[in-house]
């Protein structure tokens, strides 16, 4: 499972000309799943998430969660985190899990977020041609996977 994190001062998410998620101060996080994941890389990954120190303190370092500064969070689903570009000039999505697996996993992902973060995570429509606005505070932007703990 792949995430990309993004401190953001404001996102929002659009489909069909409807918001379907929209938030001030918190994180933006971008997940892609792969057949290989597994309930262990969720909790690997909700944890890590919530607990990231990457808000400013009184002193404006990067010491706070987004549990701490009571931020918000949007979730995105995003197959193209597993795209491989190694051949050629069009990547291949070979990796990304198929909407069967993938959905259930999404959905699993968004609740132990919400268990861990002890709130209400607003997310995107899985599958959806969705519009994501954001102003990346920073910017800060992490990338995470669990396969490799980083």
């Amino acid at each position: 499972m792949k995430v990309v994190l993004q401190r953001v001062s404001e996102a929002s998410v659009t489909v069909d000309n409807k918001k379907t998620a929209d938030i001030q101060k918190g994180l933006l996080v971008l997940v892609g799943i792969e057949d290989a994941d597994t309930q262990e890389d969720i909790d690997w990954l909700a944890g890590k998430i919530i607990k990231m120190r990457i808000f400013g303190d009184e002193n404006d370092v990067m010491n706070c969660s987004v549990q701490d500064i009571d931020g918000e969070i949007i979730v995105v689903s995003q197959f193209t985190l597993h795209a491989s570009t190694k051949k050629g000039n069009r990547p291949s999505y070979i990796k990304a899990a198929k909407p069967e697996f993938a959905i259930p996993m999404y959905e699993n992902f968004v609740k132990t977020l919400e268990k861990e973060f002890g709130k209400k995570v607003q997310t995107g429509i899985f599958g959806a041609d969705m519009k994501v606005n954001l102003l990346n505070d920073g910017p800060v932007t992490i990338v995470m996977d669990s396969k490799n703990k980083e």
